[in-house]
């Protein structure tokens, strides 16, 4: 696909990664010159006449919005059977690769960027959109620190971190809301208890749940209460801490309902972060599992009857805890098939910047294979993880293989031999090998042509770091050699040519007044003068010095009051010779 042309424009330049649903491309428009992200519905949903809607549909949904602190939708396009969304391209980081990387972020600092998240959002819910996967995977930070929300209206395949109920994607489960967990409708609230959850990671540098596997994540979500901020960082203000704690309140009717309100409590937060204003939340336990007929969640009676069937045969007593789990999560998730998913999928671990080691251990954790390459990297350190694929947090089946690139440090050259070489064929050179050819001021006085390489520093053979930052060898140029000539007495129209021919520079041309016409445009005087260690030096005729010394010259013109005197002189002549 690199090196195609959508609709004649959109010219594919770089994978940068795949979703459920999509490809993404880094593009470049051909119309502006500037670079785009390109989505495009996967080949194996082209036929699928559910799929090619919900695309159709979300787009649709991401065109109604348009906010500087959104990812924004620039176009929509068909080529054949390839569907793309042409989207604003992120020059930058996610907001999890930077809490990966800085851990436990400024208060301050997690207040803005919630905030920035807070305003994208409002923007959404106010065209009626709700994203429904807040998560710092799709936050993106760009390298002025400008906050975008990404993947509105891009709906998400359901994976091991990715709960769906039948065909609707519900969020990702480390930072879904309990409805979503439980399968039930999502409102503008779930999005912001996603936001408390981001801001949480934010503040902690972890997430509030963790588990095996996302059942159990998604059961904390619905019952468990999340440690306070302030226990694991004390440094974060009260109120923050209450603010987090609201977002994430387990009933949707106590938390935060509109994201312009939560925003306010942030900005407050920061100003009195004593949070006497807020007044602390009471402690919650874990809200009480009701019984239902309709078995929509997990019953009392339910749970007896898997106490019960413990105490029977041990064979018999496993399969009725087996039958009864696979019926609970039927129910929680909606069905068999999605539960099948999740227990045969992981997700992709962000091995960037980790050792091989301890690279493979994490890799090999998560149930995956590995495949190493190597490249030349001029910044990261060897033998350090530079790049993977697929990137961080995508859902793969376990056993699929995770390919990682290994920095081996700068890449290492035999500097070659210039000698002899012109500058330009030389500087050629130099850059195929990746380093970089400067030449000196001073050049040396040679019988090899101008330009010509003479010497060089470091020499020819030497291990030289090359590509990106590649070493800088310094040249000398021949300066070529030349007799200076004497050109009194020449026309000037030869005098000129001699000059040329012999690579001199011609920097004055002075006149002298005559009323001899045998003298006019011949070469009255002439000043060669070279430069050493910037000093001007005066050169005779027959001193040999290097091309493009510098010549003065002055040539004799006829003066203004003789000139009707000179042209009878030359008519009377002519007619003299003509007799």
């Amino acid at each position: 696909m690199i090196g195609k042309v959508l609709d004649q424009r959109y010219e594919l330049v770089e994978f940068i990664g795949k979703g459920g649903m999509a490809l993404v491309y880094r593009a470049k428009d051909n119309r502006t010159g500037h670079q785009v992200a390109v989505k495009i519905l996967r080949p194996e949903f082209i036929e699928d006449q559910e799929f090619l809607e919900r695309f159709d549909r979300e787009a649709q949904t991401a065109s109604k919005m348009s906010h500087h602190n959104i990812v924004n939708l620039l176009d929509i396009g068909q080529e054949g059977d390839l569907r793309y969304l042409v989207m604003e391209y992120v020059n930058g980081h996610t907001l999890k690769d930077v809490i990966m990387q800085k851990g436990a972020l400024p208060a301050t600092v997690a207040a803005q960027i919630a905030i920035r998240i807070l305003s994208a959002l409002r923007h959404a819910h106010e065209n009626g959109i709700i994203h429904r996967d807040i998560k710092s995977q799709n936050i993106l930070v760009n390298t002025e620190g400008h906050v975008k929300v990404s993947d509105f209206g891009i709906a998400r395949v359901a994976g091991s971190n990715t709960i769906s109920r039948t065909d609707n994607v519900m969020g990702s489960v480390h930072y879904f809301s309990p409805e979503q967990a439980k399968g039930t409708p999502v409102s503008y609230a779930s999005d912001l208890y996603s936001v408390g959850v981001v801001l949480y990671e934010m503040l902690t540098g972890q997430l509030p749940f963790d588990g095996d596997t996302p059942v159990v994540i998604a059961m904390q979500h619905i019952n468990a209460k999340a440690k306070n901020v302030c226990e694991i960082n004390p440094s974060v203000p009260p109120a923050l801490a209450h603010v987090v704690e609201k977002a994430m309140d387990k009933n949707v009717e106590q938390r935060y309902q509109k994201a312009v309100d939560m925003a306010q409590d942030i900005k407050r937060a920061l100003e009195e972060p004593d949070g006497t204003w807020l007044g602390r939340l009471p402690d919650k336990e874990p809200l009480p599992v009701k019984e239902d007929t309709n078995k929509d969640q997990f019953t009392t009676t339910t749970r007896l009857k898997l106490k019960q069937a413990r105490k029977k045969k041990w064979l018999k007593g496993m399969a009725v805890i087996l039958l009864s789990l696979l019926s609970v999560f039927a129910i929680v998730f909606g069905s068999i098939k999605i539960y099948d998913n999740i227990i045969r999928s992981t997700e992709a671990p962000y091995v960037l910047d980790e050792t091989l080691d301890s690279a493979t251990r994490m890799i090999e954790k998560a149930g995956l294979k590995i495949e190493i390459k190597r490249v030349s990297d001029d910044v990261k350190p060897m033998g350090t993880v530079v790049m993977q694929s697929p990137e961080y947090g995508t859902v793969m089946r376990k056993d699929e293989t995770i390919v990682i690139t290994l920095s081996m440090g700068p890449e290492m050259k035999e500097a070659p031999d210039f000698a002899n070489m012109s500058f330009a064929e030389a500087k050629a050179m130099a850059e195929e090998y990746g380093f970089i050819l400067l030449p000196l001021a001073e050049r040396k006085l040679s019988s090899k042509p101008w330009d010509t390489v003479l010497e060089q520093n470091p020499v020819a053979g030497t291990v030289l770091k090359s590509g990106e930052g590649g070493e800088v060898i310094q040249v000398i140029l021949s300066g070529g050699s030349v007799v200076l000539p004497d050109l009194v007495g020449m026309t000037k129209t030869d005098a000129l040519q001699k000059i040329q021919q012999l690579q001199l520079k011609l920097v004055n041309l002075i006149e002298y007044e005559v009323n001899d016409a045998t003298q006019i445009d011949r070469v009255a005087a002439q000043q060669y003068v070279i430069y050493e260690d910037n000093e001007a030096v005066a050169c005779q005729v027959g001193d040999e010095v290097m091309q493009q010394a510098e010549v003065t010259l002055a040539v004799y013109v006829l003066k203004a009051d003789e000139t009707v005197a000179v042209q009878d002189q030359g008519e009377q002549q002519q007619e003299e010779i003509g007799q």
